[in-house]
């Protein structure tokens, strides 16, 4: 494990490395160029051999890439009665949080008397990523579909990876269908996104596309951006824990582990201005580890995931965290509300040690779908109002018209724009 601290002399640089910004690896970004193109050029056909290619069901048309109505009624039947009530509990709890901050529709009369306001809809067809890799990610389903439906969205296509046997998770397909999910494709990678910015026959494109992946999903959204829309560049999970000797050793170790199982791409990191509190979480994460099941994604995620800081005070770690911009960051302390009115990039704050991510991760409201890589520098996490498109509402009056002209003909004449002038003057003519 890296342990980094304020007094030694290679400290300042790094800190530097833990500056990030978001941005792919030159590899991945050809491979997902490539990938991009072959979809856009060849449509199903592409999408059929690319989705053989790295790891999904071989089949023989692309209408069977589709989850089927006998499927969703199949993956109820295997549900058992204690998974639904947990997966309905989510869903519940991610419904009412994104209904009370939905933006709503408004109006107001500007000084010249001039009706303005905005008008709030939903897109008519949007594109969820849902990831499969090494585990059904269940609650990211709930944490993305939700919000659409919450909505108003009429299309909510998803598109989640199956592998060779062609098996949606039975609880994975219960939450989409509880959630909201109108399509379901059993189609995973870049070339998902790539159906879903451009369409092919069988899957229509959408106007938006959202959810988390892999390297190579982020870095396809990244690249469609501009044919659609997208939400936010979510990558693999990661955590950082600030903490004071108040805190519990144990409960730190246990944090950083839950995001650690994730994958071997995951990230944690752990800062403290308490020497006795960082030799203690690192003695009980090597205690922990020992008891968990996940060991071939934990293990790479220590030797090169992971970073245990020793700082010169509480001050300097909200710094170091600004830097970072982590997805989930957990406030340890003493007094958690104080810390984090000084934190600015972080995806999500969980506030004193009664807060685990986990309880984020899967019940607590807010979706759990926030960036990663440094990308919280630029963007905020997913939120309902991402599946809403604002369109500015403008009326004029003859009064309000005439009270505006003089501003108009003032700034038409600065731009050199007399056209501009005209329309508004010849409706005073004669």
């Amino acid at each position: 494990m890296r342990t980094l601290r304020f007094d030694s002399a290679d400290f300042p640089a790094a800190l530097q490395s833990l500056n990030r910004r978001a941005a792919p690896a030159a590899n991945v970004q050809q491979t997902v160029s490539a990938i991009l193109a072959d979809v856009r050029a060849h449509g199903d056909e592409a999408l059929l051999r690319l989705n053989a290619k790295f790891g999904g069901p071989a089949v023989d048309a692309a209408a069977g890439l589709r989850v089927t109505h006998e499927e969703f009624t199949a993956a109820a039947r295997a549900v058992d009665a204690r998974m639904q009530r947990a997966i309905a509990e989510s869903h519940e709890n991610v419904r009412a949080f994104a209904l009370k901050s939905m933006r709503h529709n408004w109006h107001m009369h500007n000084r010249q008397g001039v009706e303005v306001g905005e008008r709030f809809s939903p897109f008519g067809r949007v594109g969820l990523y849902v990831p499969g890799g090494t585990a059904p990610l269940v609650s990211t389903a709930i944490m993305t579909c939700t919000l659409a439906a919450a909505a108003g969205v009429p299309e909510i296509v998803v598109t989640t990876p199956a592998g060779r046997e062609g098996q949606v998770a039975p609880a994975l397909l219960c939450a989409l269908q509880l959630a909201g999910a109108t399509e379901v494709y059993k189609v995973g990678g870049a070339q998902a996104v790539a159906a879903l910015a451009y369409g092919t026959k069988t899957i229509a494109a959408v106007a938006k596309v959202f959810g988390p992946g892999n390297a190579y999903v982020v870095e396809a959204k990244r690249q469609v951006f501009g044919q659609v829309s997208i939400d936010l560049l979510p990558g693999p999970s990661e955590i950082l824990v600030i903490a004071d000797r108040t805190a519990k050793p144990a409960w730190i170790a246990a944090d950083l582990l839950a995001q650690a199982e994730h994958g071997a791409d995951s990230q944690i990191g752990f800062l403290t201005d308490s020497p006795d509190l960082l030799l203690d979480v690192q003695a009980e994460v090597q205690r922990q580890l020992l008891l968990l099941s996940r060991q071939s994604h934990l293990g790479p995620v220590l030797e090169a995931g992971a970073f245990f800081c020793l700082t010169s005070g509480l001050e300097q770690a909200v710094a170091i965290a600004n830097d970072y911009a982590p997805e989930h960051l957990a406030l340890c302390v003493a007094n958690p509300d104080e810390i984090a009115a000084h934190i600015h990039t972080a995806g999500a704050i969980f506030l004193g040690g009664w807060s685990p991510v986990a309880g984020g991760d899967f019940l607590a409201g807010p979706s759990h779908t926030l960036p990663t890589g440094g990308a919280g520098k630029s963007f905020a996490g997913l939120t309902v109002d991402q599946f809403q498109r604002r369109t500015s509402l403008v009326r004029f009056d003859e009064s309000s018209l005439r009270h505006s002209l003089q501003t108009i003909q003032a700034l038409s004449d600065l731009e050199g724009l007399d056209a501009h002038a005209r329309s508004a003057e010849v409706r005073f003519d004669g």
